[in-house]
């Protein structure tokens, strides 16, 4: 399961700091949410698909660090991605 290199491309120029920017963790919790709302579709069709369910678990986990990096060091920009993104906090 891997997203479409146009779907990508158009997040990270969305989210970027500026032009060339893949490693922001802005980019990278845009990225991240797209990837576990396409699973979460996924398991709707498969419920019993237990090994990409902990993929899941994974990317969520990942996020959840990112996010508070985020609000640890850049509080603005934190609130900025939660409303952008419909995230819960």
């Amino acid at each position: 399961m891997s997203m479409a290199t146009q779907t990508k491309t158009e997040i990270i120029q969305k989210f970027a700091r500026k032009k060339g920017d893949t490693g922001s963790p802005e980019v990278q919790i845009a990225v991240l949410t797209a990837r576990i709302n396409e699973l979460s579709s996924h398991f709707e069709k498969h419920p019993k698909d237990h090994h990409s369910r902990r993929g899941l678990l994974m990317l969520v986990n990942t996020r959840r660090s990112l996010l508070d990096y985020l609000k640890r060091t850049n509080l603005s920009s934190y609130e900025k991605i939660l409303i952008e993104l419909s995230l819960r906090k």
